[in-house]
């Protein structure tokens, strides 16, 4: 059996060697737990790491025209409520 600081290694790369797939680098990756097997044979490992979020679409926004969207439609600037 392998040790455990090889074992962690070995998880580690192989997440990182996943990011392409993912579509996102993780830079954050982490250990989270590390435990052995019943059988003592084999290390069961959890990385752990956030995924950004994206910020909410403001939807008040999208309701109120701006000043450059009424211009666009040919709406007169002024009085337009």
């Amino acid at each position: 059996m392998i040790d455990v600081k090889t074992a962690v290694n070995a998880a580690y790369e192989y997440i990182k060697s996943l990011q392409d797939i993912m579509g996102s680098s993780l830079p954050d990756l982490r250990l989270e737990e590390v435990e052995l097997s019943e059988d003592k044979n084999f290390w069961l490992i959890s990385l752990g790491f956030d995924i950004p979020k994206k910020p909410p679409k403001n939807r008040l926004k999208d309701l109120i025209p701006t000043y450059a969207s009424l211009l666009n439609r040919g709406t007169p600037a002024h009085g337009w409520l």
